[in-house]
């Protein structure tokens, strides 16, 4: 015997309608869960109790008595004017001019030459160590030419620092070290001026200005047989060992 299957009893056959129905009911549920809010309804009431006694509150309301203006002041007298006719005359003061015009003459003087003095003004020149006629010379030192002098001279400059050299202590106790440029000048004199100094630090700036001002006065250098000035520099190097 063959079995035949009703269509009117199939149970799949309206599966996915009833899937899509019942998928659209659990979002619709969800997103009202979602979507739901709730209130504290006795913290709202306190607060709506509170804003009506701030709104009922009596303002008190402050009178301002305005100030009255103050009276207009009087109408000032007007003074009475009397013109007086002048009696005396006044004489005029007329000054004359200074300054020469083209139709003023000009003096002519011969000048004798007894009238004409001429005074020697004397160049205080500054003339370089090295190119300098002749050096200045330390006290002690001789020589020939200018190249021994000039060897006598450095080696007593030498000498001097060695012997006036003393390290700052405040230098010391920083660890202040590094080597000063001192550069002076031996004047027409022979004597030490001008001294000016650049180093890493003050102190030792000023000892090394301190070692050349204790220098002693030299025979100065020399230009076509007068007196000059010549500029000298030289490095002192502060070091601790």
């Amino acid at each position: 015997m063959e079995l035949k299957k009703n269509p009117n009893l199939e149970i799949g056959r309206n599966s996915a309608i009833y899937f899509a129905i019942g998928l659209n009911i659990m979002l619709f549920f969800t997103w009202r869960g979602l979507e739901y809010r709730s209130y504290n309804q006795q913290e709202i009431n306190q607060e709506l109790l509170v804003f009506m006694d701030d709104i009922e509150e009596d303002i008190p309301i402050t009178n301002l008595e305005a100030t009255p203006p103050p009276p207009p002041a009087a109408a000032a007298t007007p003074e009475i004017i009397t013109i007086v006719e002048d009696t005396e005359e006044i004489e005029e003061t007329v000054i004359e001019s200074s300054e020469s015009g083209q139709e003023d003459r000009i003096e002519e003087r011969e000048i004798a030459i007894d009238e004409v003095t001429v005074e020697d003004v004397e160049e205080d020149l500054s003339v370089p160590f090295s190119v300098v006629e002749n050096v200045p010379i330390f006290p002690g030192c001789t020589g020939k030419n200018n190249l021994e002098l000039t060897n006598c001279f450095n080696a007593k400059i030498n000498e001097h620092i060695r012997k006036h050299f003393k390290y700052p202590e405040s230098a010391l106790d920083l660890g202040v070290h590094g080597k000063v440029f001192v550069m002076f000048i031996i004047d027409s004199q022979g004597r030490v001026s001008g001294i000016k100094s650049r180093g890493p630090d003050s102190k030792l700036e000023q000892e090394a200005e301190r070692i050349i001002a204790l220098l002693p006065v030299m025979q100065p250098g020399k230009q076509r047989g007068k007196p000059v000035k010549v500029p000298y520099s030289i490095p002192i190097n502060f070091q601790i060992e």
